[in-house]
């Protein structure tokens, strides 16, 4: 768990210290597709519109995979618990 809790500050950390550089890039960004849609060219739109697609997924995954591990964590230790409990009742009825 502490292994888990480490890679996640560390991801956290990453994009806190990334984000600036690539918040920076929004204006050209918006200056290119206003060119290139005053020149009739629509490319350079579709071509940001799957970029920022691709860019959301990120958190998406990010959440699922934490989710599972969190599910799989959770299931483990009620499977542990149970056990515990079955042997306990089973002692208990023994004696």
């Amino acid at each position: 768990m502490k292994k888990l809790l480490a890679v996640c500050g560390f991801i956290i950390i990453f994009f806190v210290l990334t984000v600036p550089s690539t918040m920076a890039q929004c204006a050209m960004c918006r200056g290119s597709v206003e060119s290139s849609m005053g020149n009739g060219r629509n490319n350079v739109g579709v071509g940001l519109n799957t970029g920022i697609v691709y860019l959301f997924m990120m958190p998406y995954i990010l959440v699922a995979v934490i989710g599972y591990m969190w599910y799989r964590s959770s299931k483990k230790n009620q499977q542990e618990r149970q056990f515990v409990t079955a042997r306990v009742q089973q002692a208990l009825h023994q004696k």
